[in-house]
């Protein structure tokens, strides 16, 4: 059965989701009432991309070495109970996890079949799961059918970044989106936008239902849209 996904992002009055160059303070509140907010959803897996996910392992690089033999092309899982998963889109296997654990989740990497022979050798010494999410390319619908079939994961939050969102969104995998708007403009023109694909993977506009604003303290506003009929 398909899991019930929801896109939820962070992004200025103008549309940014990026928040170096802001003020500590101000992002440090944003962050925790993102992730407030993010907790209503209560979701047994969450999804960001790899320098999200490098960002949170604070990793520096893996041993060199540890493939003595080829290693198959199979999903491997270290844990199948988790409460949570985190799972990791990163299809060269360039995440440095210090342990199988991001924010009290369990590391899922998810990779492509091109990913080095030492890297799935390092993540099975640190218990870390992966699946494979295409041969050269991530296909994200055979993700999510994978983590659904394997995992029986049943409500997955998409966290950025913009490159990461937007992709689930080009590819008609998201049922709900979530935007908490924050109270500054960036101006930034070249920054990222909360939501970014490739020209030459666009498919379409992604027309939205509102189904619920609401205004936060600090002045943000909380909106939640579905899919237009």
């Amino acid at each position: 059965m398909q899991p019930y996904i929801i896109c939820h992002m962070m992004s200025s009055l103008d549309g940014h989701a990026l928040t170096d160059g802001w003020d500590r303070a101000f992002k440090k509140n944003a962050g925790a009432l993102y992730e407030e907010l993010a907790q209503q959803f209560k979701f047994d897996a969450w999804i960001c991309g790899r320098v999200t996910m490098q960002e949170i392992a604070h990793g520096d690089g893996y041993p060199a070495g540890l493939a003595t033999t080829p290693i198959a092309r199979a999903h491997y899982f270290a844990v199948r109970d988790a409460a949570c998963y985190a799972v990791a889109i990163d299809p060269h296997g360039k995440v440095a996890w210090k342990s199988n654990q991001a924010l009290d989740s369990h590391v899922v990497a998810v990779v492509t079949e091109t990913v080095a022979d030492d890297y799935l050798a390092y993540l099975q010494s640190i218990k870390v799961s992966y699946i494979f999410g295409g041969k050269n390319e991530i296909d994200l619908a055979q993700v999510v059918r994978v983590l659904a079939a394997e995992l029986n994961t049943k409500r997955l939050i998409v966290e950025g970044g913009p490159h990461v969102s937007g992709s689930f969104v080009n590819a008609g995998l998201v049922d709900e989106i979530s935007v908490l708007v924050l109270p500054l403009i960036d101006g930034r023109g070249a920054h990222p936008a909360s939501f970014e694909v490739a020209e030459q993977d666009w498919t379409r506009p992604s027309y939205l239902t509102l189904t619920a604003a609401e205004i936060q303290n600090g002045g943000a506003v909380w909106l939640r849209y579905t899919k237009a009929a």
